[in-house]
């Protein structure tokens, strides 16, 4: 009686070990979640990037309209400074 439990012990470990390695739908699945969270970072990243473009572009045009009222400025001041 004692070797058929230990028997039956053995032949439940040995399935349940087997199930782990076999493939199955969810092997797929993983990898092509995987797969579906590298892409969706890259769309993200795209996105990130483009909005950084976009605050980089205003930043510069306002960098310059300021050096435009610098120049201005000093025109002023230079004229004034000789009168």
């Amino acid at each position: 009686m004692l070797s058929r439990i230990a028997a039956r012990r053995v032949s439940l470990a040995a399935r349940a070990s087997a199930r782990s390695y076999t493939s199955s739908v969810r092997e797929g699945s993983v990898a092509a979640s995987r797969e579906f969270g590298k892409k969706e970072k890259a769309h993200e990243d795209q996105y990130v990037k483009a909005g950084e473009r976009k605050q980089l572009e205003k930043l510069r045009a306002e960098i310059d309209r300021k050096k435009a009222e610098l120049a201005e400025l000093e025109k002023q001041h230079a004229e004034v400074k000789s009168s």
